[in-house]
């Protein structure tokens, strides 16, 4: 919203931020990982050498006017975007997150919609769920959640599985 240059003049300023001040942060190693995508940033901090509210607290120092919404880990899960971050004592999982509010409504398949634009929300579910480094259950589960979204919007099930099949045999899975 606003001006055209809003968007570059933020890009700036957080860049600046992160080159004049979090770099410090992370060439200690207290913080594990920091990504940012546009304006939403995921932090993992090490919390045996500093905390999130101390971060937290020195951001906030930095630039006064810059507000920031935290979200903590909850049962060592955060969501990033559309996935779901699991923090294990020696690594992360990567789950797919859905807001309480999503629906599984997509074009219904009984609808007069070309069938190109039918099945493009099925090609973007599986397509994510054949990228991401899923665990076998979690690929399993989000499959089956795939099949139900297509069952609840009266796509035949082989047109469903059939189009799985096509994207994986275009696009077979990466192994090593």
């Amino acid at each position: 919203m606003g001006s055209p240059v809003s968007n570059t003049r933020t890009e700036i300023f957080l860049q600046y931020i992160e080159d004049t001040y979090l770099k410090q942060l992370l060439d200690t190693k207290n913080i594990i990982l920091y990504t940012r995508y546009i304006d939403d940033i995921l932090l993992i901090n090490d919390t045996k050498c500093i905390n999130s509210n101390t971060i937290h607290e020195y951001i906030t120092q930095i630039y006064p006017n810059l507000q920031l919404n935290s979200k903590h880990a909850n049962n060592n899960c955060i969501n990033f975007l559309d996935l779901l971050i699991i923090r294990n004592p020696t690594n992360l999982e990567i789950d797919i997150y859905r807001k309480p509010t999503t629906t599984d409504i997509t074009i219904n398949f009984l609808s007069n919609h070309p069938t190109k634009h039918k099945i493009a929300a099925y090609r973007y579910h599986i397509t994510r769920m054949q990228s991401l480094p899923l665990t076998t259950e979690r690929q399993q589960s989000e499959w089956k959640t795939i099949q139900a979204m297509a069952r609840n919007n009266n796509f035949p099930e082989k047109l469903i599985t059939n189009l799985k099949t096509q994207m994986q045999q275009k696009n077979p899975p990466k192994t090593g």
